[in-house]
């Protein structure tokens, strides 16, 4: 059996990792928040795609893989299969963007969180065991049963979590709070299912296909860079509730004051300056002055 470091750089590695799960899980609450209070089916499926995204894409992807540049096999090197690795992004996205879907429509219970949960942990611990199989090693891995298990009940009780989270919490400091709260548990999970694997070194080494994972560090970067910058646009370039009640205002629906039909309030004039600029009015005629 080889001996396996997960830890091979310190502590950079596990806390950039950590760094970008509070980050996605921040950014992704921030804009399930937005999935109920949205006027129309496409804003809660912009919304949606945006928090699953965030979420999917960089709490949990760009999370594992970051940590993964910390993952060693002594007397092996580590590449890494492109399309298995592009299929557990896709499953890390689809699943958490499902979860949300669930939980998103329809009147809020238990019932819906505990399917999404169930739906969404799965698909990240199907993520997690996709993306272990997308290493390419000179040996064979192995899983304990036990550690697997777990994992994946992390994985499920972490995303119950965290879509319960999204639907409820509102304040800046109650989802700073939770984003904290939801990196340690999708790194819990992803350290869980980790310390599951075992590496058995093959006698014959062969040639390894696929890339090495610091030759995924750039597209993960940019990804994660790109990914952050539009997400953060779009929750400032969103209207907020005044803002609609200006538009609708502008657009005649309805006023501050009452109807739109209504005639407004001549607006007070307590230094005359109305009644100078009719005086100065072409045509007006102002008073002679005595002699």
């Amino acid at each position: 059996m080889a001996e396996i470091n997960h830890f091979e750089y310190g502590w950079i590695t596990p806390a950039l990792s950590y760094a970008l799960s509070v980050l996605g899980s921040f950014l992704g609450l921030v804009c399930a928040g937005r999935i109920r209070s949205a006027a129309t089916a496409g804003q809660r499926a912009w919304w949606g795609l945006l928090a699953a995204w965030a979420i999917g894409g960089t709490a949990i992807w760009a999370m594992h893989f970051m940590a993964m540049l910390g993952f060693a096999v002594a007397g092996t090197r580590i590449r890494y299969d492109i399309p298995l690795t592009a299929a557990s992004t896709v499953i890390a996205v689809v699943a958490v963007g499902i979860g949300l879907a669930i939980v998103g429509t329809g009147r809020l219970g238990a019932r819906r969180v505990l399917i999404g949960g169930l739906f969404t942990g799965s698909g990240v611990a199907a993520m997690h065991y996709t993306g272990m199989a997308a290493m390419r090693l000179d040996g064979s891995l192995g899983y304990d049963p036990t550690r697997v298990a777990l994992s994946i009940v992390i994985a499920v009780v972490a995303a119950t979590v965290a879509l319960w989270l999204s639907m409820t919490v509102r304040r800046a400091l109650a989802l700073a709070a939770s984003a904290l709260v939801m990196g340690v548990a999708v790194n819990g999970m992803h350290f869980t299912g980790m310390s599951a694997l075992s590496v058995h070194l093959h006698a014959r080494r062969g040639e390894l296909t696929g890339t090495e994972v610091s030759g995924l560090l750039v597209p993960i970067v940019l990804a994660v860079i790109f990914g952050v910058v539009g997400l953060i646009y779009a929750l400032l370039a969103a209207p907020t509730d005044e803002d609609r009640a200006g538009f609708a205002y502008v657009d005649g629906r309805h006023g501050p004051d009452g109807p739109a039909d209504a005639a407004p309030e001549p607006a007070a004039d307590p230094v005359g300056l109305r009644a100078r600029s009719t005086l100065a009015q072409p045509g007006s005629t102002f008073p002679s002055r005595r002699k």
